[in-house]
């Protein structure tokens, strides 16, 4: 009987901890006062803080990263002879590689130098001016347009349009210095074998006049087939490079290279001919050996010279090679803060906060006033003073 007699209390403590929306409504409505004033009072409060704040300007520039155009660099350098493949194979650039350029330690060192962002900072140490810059620029690439915007955040417009220029400048700096498209790479490659070949012929030619004139030995080497051993020797050079640059991905049973060792073999035979044509002449010893290597660095100077200059050509005729679309001017207005929506969020944050703290106060005020409820508090308050 005694459990009868619980019952009806039972239920009726269920009942009143069961909140309906009407119940909810009436709760809220008793307090509405606080639910409403103080939401607003804390948003103009956060609203007139606002101003308090420094205003950040944002200036922002996007530019077209280079396009490859590389079927045309290889159609002309297999025109012209033995050398076509000695500067490697065409690699792809993409705008990601430009935008990890623009972050490199390289590009935002100078930058920090240039506006001297270490004092502006504060920081001790360079790494902590680079990670506070950072913070204050986004690079990002676009995935359907294929852009680069730079954006950067200072409390002076200006410097902001300055900072975000210089990204362009530093990235067409470097860019040039790392020659990543295809025929500068080939322009690079060709122009210091040029160099190379020209300090050699220069050494060749200083041999041949410090060993004077030797008519007898013109009798037994004429000028055409010295010529003729300096251009065969000048091809086994080529084939042999092309041979060990074939060697670095293929292996030596493929039939491309199987084919370059038959062409290297077939010049190499051609060339132990022509010596033992001209009787074996020691090259470093008579006229007709410094004549021999004159001419062989004379022919190997032409044709790197013609591919150097073939480079050039299509390394100017890809264009720029940064096309910026919009140049980063002084912002007119701030960024930041934003006054407006910093004082509704907080209004509308503590309005939320009140409401669940009016609800949680009524629940815990019920759970109180329940027999059963009120004796697990207790004991919770018992066990919380003990320690």
């Amino acid at each position: 009987m005694q459990s009868s007699d619980n019952a009806p209390a039972n239920y009726d403590s269920v009942e009143a901890a069961a909140l309906t929306p009407l119940d909810i409504a009436a709760i809220l409505a008793e307090r509405w006062r606080l639910l409403i004033v103080t939401p607003v009072a804390i948003g103009a409060t956060t609203l007139g803080l606002s101003f308090l704040i420094t205003p950040t300007f944002t200036a922002r520039t996007t530019f077209l990263p280079p396009q490859q155009q590389q079927g045309s660099a290889t159609a002309a350098l297999a025109s012209l002879g033995a050398l076509a493949s000695l500067a490697g194979g065409a690699v792809k650039t993409s705008g990601d590689q430009y935008v990890a350029l623009m972050q490199s330690v390289n590009v935002e060192d100078r930058i920090v130098d240039k506006f001297n962002l270490m004092d502006e900072y504060k920081a001790k140490y360079r790494f902590a001016a680079r990670l506070q810059l950072e913070g204050h620029v986004r690079i990002a690439l676009g995935k359907k347009d294929g852009l680069i915007s730079v954006e950067v955040d200072h409390t002076r417009p200006e410097t902001a349009a300055a900072i975000a220029n210089q990204y362009v400048q530093e990235l067409r700096r470097l860019s040039s210095e790392l020659a990543l498209t295809e025929a500068q790479q080939r322009r690079s490659f060709f122009e210091g074998q040029v160099k190379l070949t020209k300090e050699k012929l220069t050494q060749a030619q200083e041999a041949l006049q410090n060993g004077g004139f030797n008519a007898d030995a013109m009798k037994i080497e004429p000028k055409t087939a010295t010529e003729s051993f300096a251009r065969v020797k000048a091809s086994v050079t080529a084939a042999e490079v092309k041979l060990q640059i074939m060697r670095r991905s293929l292996a030596d049973t493929s039939p491309e290279v199987q084919q370059q060792i038959a062409l290297v073999g077939a010049l190499r035979g051609q060339l132990a001919q022509l010596e033992q044509d001209n009787g074996g002449a020691k090259e470093s010893a008579d006229y007709i050996g410094r004549y021999r290597e004159f001419k062989y660095q004379e022919a190997l100077f032409e044709l790197f010279s013609k591919q150097f200059e073939v480079a050039r050509v299509d390394e100017s005729r890809d264009g720029p090679l940064l096309q910026v679309v919009d140049i980063a001017t002084t912002p007119e207005y701030k960024s930041k803060p934003k006054r407006a929506f910093m004082a509704i969020s907080a209004a509308f944050g503590s309005g939320v906060l009140l409401v669940l703290y009016v609800l949680a106060r009524h629940m815990w005020a019920q759970a109180k006033s329940s027999p059963r409820t009120a004796e697990k508090i207790a004991r919770l308050d018992r066990a919380w003073r003990r320690r």
